[in-house]
């Protein structure tokens, strides 16, 4: 693991959509870790998890 994407995780737990938008940008992503976030935080950190860790295409 780099140290990239160290600091990703870590800004995953404690900051989950602004992870997410560091990663990835303004897109359905986003949209969708705001929403998990909104409604319960938990899910939040799972989805920014995922989306970090996850390999791009």
């Amino acid at each position: 693991m780099d140290t990239d994407t160290l600091l990703l995780t870590l800004i995953a737990i404690l900051l989950p959509p602004v992870a997410v938008f560091l990663h990835r940008g303004l897109g359905r992503d986003l949209l969708v870790n705001l929403l998990a976030c909104l409604l319960f935080f938990v899910p939040g950190i799972l989805h920014a998890l995922w989306v970090v860790h996850r390999r791009s295409p």
